[in-house]
């Protein structure tokens, strides 16, 4: 059995799981939240004394079947901490002169070009510029806010040779000499 799939997820004050054949919604302080997923997954809402839990089963112990058992409980259980909590990526800007500035509530990028570049929030998504070097992405869809954290970082990623452009925050770039002197 899987070992991430067989764990129950335990849902917080203030969320509701339904479950409507193959699509489940998750309703929160945060928002709501609907995924449908393969019709071999099978989604319960136990509503017990010690708490309400979300389980899922599967059919068989078929390799797609395992493999689709766990994806199902992390995807719930993804929903359901994007309801309750929401969550945020943060990112780092280095190099001389590139810094990020807020317009509303889209970006606006300096970031070597002779041009800037903007970044408009897709519905659901804030984006907030900390500070001149630091942007946060924030929302309550884990894939939506790692997939802009991705396109902002794609607009001037970070080079191996000094270090410079757009970077996780707490991501090790690989770092290579430069050009030897000839001789």
């Amino acid at each position: 059995m899987s070992r991430v799939g067989r764990q129950p997820i335990q849902l917080p004050k203030g969320v509701e799981v339904t479950v409507d054949g193959v699509c489940v919604a998750v309703k929160g302080p945060k928002g709501e939240l609907q995924q449908s997923f393969d019709p071999a997954m099978t989604v319960t809402v136990d509503t017990a004394s010690e708490g309400t839990t979300v389980r899922v089963a599967r059919p068989s112990d078929q390799v797609k079947h395992r493999a689709l058992h766990g994806l199902t409980r992390s995807l719930v259980n993804n929903m359901v901490l994007g309801v309750s909590e929401g969550f945020s990526k943060n990112l780092e800007i280095e190099g001389v002169g590139y810094r990020a500035d807020q317009s509303g509530a889209a970006l606006v990028l300096n970031v070597g070009f002779s041009h800037t570049v903007n970044v408009d929030p897709p519905p659901g998504i804030e984006l907030k510029a900390v500070s001149q070097r630091k942007i946060t992405v924030a929302g309550i869809d884990k894939e939506l806010v790692g997939r802009v954290a991705a396109q902002i970082r794609q607009v001037r990623p970070p080079e191996p040779y000094k270090g410079k452009g757009i970077r996780y925050e707490g991501e090790q770039v690989r770092r290579k000499a430069g050009k030897a002197a000839g001789g």
